[in-house]
């Protein structure tokens, strides 16, 4: 036995296991100071399905096919490889050392060397591909990075990968085998260029690499316990764990409604807050427990950053340099009441107010941090507390409380499309009459501007020839609340939500589950009524209008006489598509007229955003490129003729970007195209 080597590595051994003790109880400690969160621990025996799933089948990871492969080893091999840093222990003692029981088992060391061989091709793949990604594009998902941090994991990573496979070749060649044989299938022709050393050299190199790997792996261990910032090798282990407390145990995605206001762990009564209830995300005391939790267990991958529209068209907001910033700050030596948002901020104004909401972020995450909801309580806070936000949000929020409405226009101008219909709508007052099967509501969008309202018509008309009883509420709809409680003014979208939940109590009267069915054009309106309004424990049947007229074309009750054969391509709303996850319906409806439809590149989940979420509709865009542009020219170069969407905000921001193009292309909602098809005129 080699003392020098063995109290080497024994004694760096001991340190670590010490400061990762210290270190982890630090880390509790932290997790333990954030604001409570009581909606992640339901359903336990649920997530830990939900998460076993996630992890070991690396769901989100398969996105991207060969780095999904590749990093599935790398994970693999850090739990699998286990045994051979025990094993190393053992043979700085002893140099034939092995475990017991399972050590001598052949598929035991056939496992091991394949694990090790594809753990180093996993990695030897995983640097490749960031150099290059890298090196290809400046602005690319690891822009803003830390390198050294990456460099130095895939570093010791390729050396533990190193030695495990060289310790092998030591052993076969220590061993008394002289032949091929099953207990080195893969590491004997290492083992024969070995053989040729004496017992003294063999059993002296097996110690001095396995101190390596120990040394190696020790160092590793100490560096990410002095630095609670260092994601890449942290996510490890905290990983597991946020995907556990994801925000729904069944494993859907983070998305859809926004999660309730918490205060010091229960919901705000907005009618009667408290006196020290907290509004939003101000400073880094106001972080949850689980938010310091997704800061802590960000990889920096860059996944987020590499779908998020605000990033590719040049604004300042990068989802993953926003968590890291809000990491950095949590875990930085500063006083809990300095300020998350604002000047000499770790978040500007600009990085705040560039989220479009549309997802991306979320959808992509390999470890289910949820980017959307910590931007949206930084908002709460700023609008609530601060009073700051951009100008034209002030207009939108006043219009929005005078009038029901983000534009201003006069209620009363809320039925006017139905004098340019050709055929009876049904407008209620009260309760609605049996026979109405769907009630058909319009939203603002569909209400008052000009190009959504062929929208509405378009879908009415449909309904009428396929004989749905539908009817509609007039001038007794409000706006939902989507844009002022995606803006963070949580307390308007409250009184819009309440308002409108009266009406929906008022208009079903008592009518069974089951029977509330609601048709809506915009997805936002769909999603804060079917879900934002479950929060308040009302529900209803929601049905988006491209799933009802699909659902009707399947009965023949809407039959297509005309074929198009136009070249067309369909752009996936993300409140449609990421964040309710419906994408066929549409689609089947374009394939119905007989359109040929090509898909643009970005599509279904990877769908790039219009540019009008997160009430950016009402804001100016004034720095970089504008979002809408990006898309229209990705819709261009298809060389389609007609730009199919199934939202309105959609179709305003995508019809101002063929504008601005100057492009003949033609913007029409998937209702307009099956309309057209089954009109004899």
């Amino acid at each position: 036995m080699n003392l020098a080597l063995a109290g080497l590595s024994y004694g760096i051994t001991v340190i670590t296991l010490v400061l990762l003790v210290v270190r982890t109880k630090a880390l509790i400690g932290i997790y333990k100071k954030g604001q409570p969160d009581p909606m992640r621990s339901n359903n336990k025996a649920q997530r830990l399905r939900m998460a076993a799933r996630e992890i070991f089948g690396h769901t989100k990871m398969f996105n991207f096919t060969v780095v999904g492969f590749a990093h599935w080893f790398v994970m693999v091999g850090f739990v699998v490889l286990f045994g051979t840093l025990v094993t190393a222990y053992g043979q700085l003692i002893n140099p034939k050392f092995a475990l017991p029981i399972i050590g001598h088992l052949w598929i035991y060391e056939y496992i091991t060397e394949l694990v090790a061989w594809a753990t180093g091709i996993g990695i030897v793949a995983l640097i490749g591909i960031r150099q290059v990604t890298r090196l290809r594009n400046k602005r690319s998902r690891f822009a803003g990075s830390g390198m050294l941090k990456a460099y130095y994991v895939e570093f010791t990573i390729v050396l533990i990968v190193f030695c495990v496979i060289a310790l092998r070749g030591l052993e076969g060649a220590l061993s008394n085998e002289t032949v091929w044989n099953r207990h080195y299938t893969t590491t004997w022709f290492i083992a024969s260029m070995f053989k040729s050393m004496t017992l003294s050299q063999l059993t002296s190199w097996i110690q001095i690499v396995a101190t390596i790997k120990i040394v190696g792996s020790m160092a590793w261990f100490i560096v990410i316990a002095t630095n609670f910032t260092m994601g890449i090798a942290w996510h490890r282990f905290l990983a597991p764990f946020n995907i556990f407390y994801r925000r729904n145990a069944d494993g859907t995605s983070s998305l859809g409604a926004l999660p309730p206001m918490l205060s010091h762990g229960a919901e705000i009564n907005f009618e009667d807050p408290k006196d020290d209830d907290v509004f939003g995300l101000g400073t880094r005391a106001d972080i949850s427990w689980k938010g310091l939790l997704d800061m802590t267990s960000c990889t920096e991958c860059g996944r987020c950053q590499s779908q998020c529209p605000a990033w590719h068209t040049d604004k300042p907001l990068s989802p993953k340099l926003l968590i890291m910033a809000m990491r950095d700050h949590a875990f930085a030596k500063t006083v809990e009441t300095e300020a998350l948002v604002g000047e000499n901020s770790p978040i500007s104004l600009d990085v705040l107010w560039s989220c479009t909401t549309c997802g991306a972020c979320v959808n992509e995450c390999p470890v289910d941090i949820e980017h959307i909801d910590h931007i949206v309580n930084m908002r709460r806070f700023q609008v609530l507390v601060e009073s700051e936000f951009p100008s034209e949000l002030g207009g939108t929020f006043r219009n929005l409380e005078k009038t029901g409405n983000p534009w201003g226009a006069n209620r009363t101008d809320r039925e006017a499309w139905i004098a340019e219909c050709d055929f009876p709508v049904n407008v209620i007052e009260g309760e609605l009459p049996e026979d109405v099967e769907y009630l058909f509501w319009v939203g603002c969008a569909g209400a008052y501007e000009e190009r959504a309202k062929k929208t509405t018509k378009a879908v009415a008309e449909l309904l009428y020839m396929a004989g749905v009883n539908f009817a509609v509420l007039g001038k007794k709809e409000t706006c939902t609340g989507d844009p002022a409680r995606r803006a963070g003014n949580e307390f308007l979208y409250q009184i819009l939500a309440r308002e409108n939940i009266e009406t929906f109590k008022e208009a079903f009267g008592d009518r069974p589950k089951g029977t509330k069915k609601v048709v809506v054009t915009c997805p936002h309106c769909f999603t804060t009524i079917g879900r934002d309004y479950g929060q308040q424990g009302f529900e209803l049947e929601m049905v988006h209008h491209a799933q009802l007229l699909n659902q009707l074309l399947r009965e023949k009750r809407l039959i297509p006489i005309k074929m198009s054969h136009t070249a067309m391509t369909y752009h996936d709303p993300c409140y449609l598509g990421r964040h309710n996850e419906i994408y066929q319906p549409p689609r089947e409806i374009l394939e119905a007229t007989g359109a040929e439809l090509t898909e643009m590149p970005r599509n279904k989940e990877r769908s790039f955003c219009c540019g009008a979420g997160g009430g950016r509709m009402w804001m100016e865009e004034k720095i970089g490129t504008r979002i809408n542009i990006n898309r229209v020219e990705e819709a261009i170069n298809t060389g389609a003729t007609e730009l199919a969407v199934a939202c309105p905000f959609c179709r305003v921001m995508t019809s101002d970007g063929m504008n601005a193009k100057e492009s003949a292309v033609e913007v029409l909602d998937v209702a307009q195209v099956l309309l057209r098809s089954v009109k004899e005129n």
